[in-house]
């Protein structure tokens, strides 16, 4: 029970993370990294943990961009879906002339298999959410194409954290591609 709460295993289907991941690949997806705990809670037990108002902090580390994740698709919380977080709460995103850009200034993504060949935004990613976009970036159902089905009401095009359910974090099958994922974190270039 207790290593089921902090690893989970995952099947990786479709080509949307080429050349990164490929379809029929099982890997491990970290859930512990993305723990949040509530201070007040905590505060009440432990005598030097600070009152924060009864906001949620991550035990370790919020998800940042260049990160692996999986999460329930927001569309169909019953389905699990496998992208790399592009922008992080706050940034804006446009996607244009088939480079990625936040806050206006260009990512440099050498994991991808293709430039993207659509436009998008540019869109400011809310707070408690996330943009992501699959490595295949021609053959991806991701955020980008999220907002298609959406109401004017809706922020369909995001990943709200608490859909997250953790970063991918090693490949175990196929045995020969055994190995740790790439969950290097991505800057954009200066201007």
């Amino acid at each position: 029970f207790a290593v089921r709460a902090v690893v989970q295993n995952f099947r990786v289907e479709g080509s949307s993370m080429e050349p990164s991941l490929s379809g029929q690949e099982y890997l491990l997806v970290n859930k512990a990294l993305y723990f949040r705990v509530n201070l007040d809670s905590i505060g009440k037990f432990v005598p030097f943990v600070p009152d924060d108002d009864g906001r949620e902090r991550h035990l370790f580390r919020a998800p940042r961009r260049g990160d692996v994740i999986v999460f329930k698709y927001p569309g169909d919380t019953s389905r699990d879906f496998i992208k790399r977080v592009i922008a992080v709460p706050g940034e804006t995103v446009e996607v244009k002339d088939g480079t990625v850009f936040i806050n206006g200034a260009p990512l440099k993504e050498d994991y991808i298999l293709a430039t993207p060949n659509y436009t998008y935004g540019p869109k400011t990613v809310p707070e408690g959410a996330h943009f992501v976009l699959g490595d295949n970036r021609r053959n991806s159902f991701d955020s980008h194409a999220w907002s298609a089905g959406c109401n004017q009401q809706q922020e369909c095009d995001f990943v709200p954290e608490e859909n997250i359910i953790g970063q991918a974090w090693l490949r175990y099958w196929p045995f020969d591609a055994l190995g740790l994922i790439d969950n290097n974190e991505v800057k954009p270039q200066a201007p």
